[in-house]
């Protein structure tokens, strides 16, 4: 038929008493209407038969519209446990008739519960997950620790190679961006105090307020979010590519220990690190705090270290170094842990770096907190 004839309307010709059905013409979507009332034709003609034939010889044109409808029948006819044959399509049309499958349509979602429900819903999930997560921590806590044991009583096995690597890539790059942020942080306190204290004619007691709330709290927490940030989900990266990869299924083929190999040496570092870095973050605000104290304060150096040597002792300066290595260990756990936890996409490795983040920071935070009990409880 030339492309550019009249379309033929589709037809079905009932043969053999019902038995055989031969369509005609175009079974294509520019017969509209039509086409729907003669695939349902071909139901209604076959339903008292057992078996049907449907010849398509006569079928000149058949697009996906028509093939669709064409197999709609053939499926509710066997519904019917009418059985469905068809003869003599084209090459094309089989094809046509292959591709563009029916399927039934699955009833309309239920109406989800009121919204107060779905809220309590969720947060008891959240819950639920919460205990999961500590639950995984833990047991991934007890993973490295006897890696650790072994590690111990094998000293030939550890990477002291890549200890000091990453020692170098957490804590010596670390340093300036640390060294800036609590620069800052206790110059701000700093200016803060001596404007709330100077009321009271008392703004002497800023350097008390400095010295103490630096060495005891700001100076380790803002250093281990920092981390927690920086460093942190870096590692959760790193190990999340390695599990896209497939490099940690190759590194367990090969007899090696996935935390042996990659986490013990990153979150060593950690621990080793993040002190270092609580004491320089310190020597910074304590610096920052001085600056600003001198410039808007009248407060000179000399009076400074003076009223600072008053106000501290060793035990201020050792609470924050002691939360050091802790929060480092919850840091370097938790990033391997959802490290590990990455599948196949880049959309799973964006969501373990965020997840690792945000977890970190919480427990940092949290973490903080209940040394800060600890340690009023034992008047340290």
């Amino acid at each position: 038929m030339a492309l550019d004839a009249a379309p033929t309307p589709p037809d079905v010709k009932p043969l053999e008493g019902g038995a055989r059905l031969t369509l005609l013409g175009d079974w294509t979507l520019a017969a509209s209407h039509r086409l729907e009332q003669k695939a349902q034709e071909i139901v209604d003609l076959s339903q008292s038969a057992g078996f049907v034939t449907l010849d398509l010889a006569g079928v000149t044109r058949l697009d996906t519209a028509g093939a669709w409808l064409i197999n709609r029948a053939r499926r509710m006819l066997a519904r019917e446990n009418v059985g469905v044959a068809v003869e003599h399509a084209r090459a094309e049309h089989g094809v046509m008739l292959e591709q563009a499958a029916w399927r039934d349509f699955g009833p309309p979602p239920r109406r989800g519960p009121p919204a107060i429900v779905a809220l309590l819903a969720d947060l008891g999930l959240s819950v639920v997950e919460g205990f999961s997560e500590f639950y995984r921590g833990m047991a991934f806590l007890g993973e490295f620790v006897a890696a650790m044991a072994y590690v111990a009583l094998n000293p030939r096995h550890f990477r002291m190679t890549s200890l000091v690597v990453h020692m170098e890539l957490i804590g010596l790059r670390s340093a300036p961006i640390i060294i800036l942020i609590n620069l800052l942080v206790g110059g701000i306190v700093a200016q803060q105090g001596i404007f709330q204290l100077l009321k009271f004619g008392a703004s002497s007691y800023t350097v008390s307020l400095i010295g103490i709330l630096v060495l005891r709290e700001m100076g380790v927490l803002l250093t281990s979010i920092m981390i927690a940030g920086r460093s942190g989900s870096a590692i959760t990266a790193e190990i999340g590519s390695m599990k896209m990869r497939e490099e940690i299924d190759a590194l367990r083929v090969m007899g090696l220990s996935p935390i042996e190999v990659l986490i013990a040496p990153r979150v060593l570092a950690l621990i080793l690190s993040l002190p270092l870095l609580t004491f320089v973050a310190d020597i910074a605000a304590l610096f920052g705090g001085m600056l600003v104290s001198w410039a808007y304060g009248g407060i000179s150096p000399a009076a400074f270290v003076s009223l600072l040597k008053d106000a501290i002792a060793f035990h201020t300066f050792m609470v924050g170094i002691i939360k050091a290595p802790f929060m480092a260990l919850v840091i370097g756990l938790i990033a391997a842990m959802d490290g590990l936890a990455t599948e196949g996409s880049a959309e799973s490795l964006g969501r373990q770096v965020t997840s690792s983040v945000v977890k970190s920071i919480f427990m940092v935070i949290l973490l903080d907190g209940l040394f800060a009990v600890f340690f009023a409880g034992i008047n340290y």
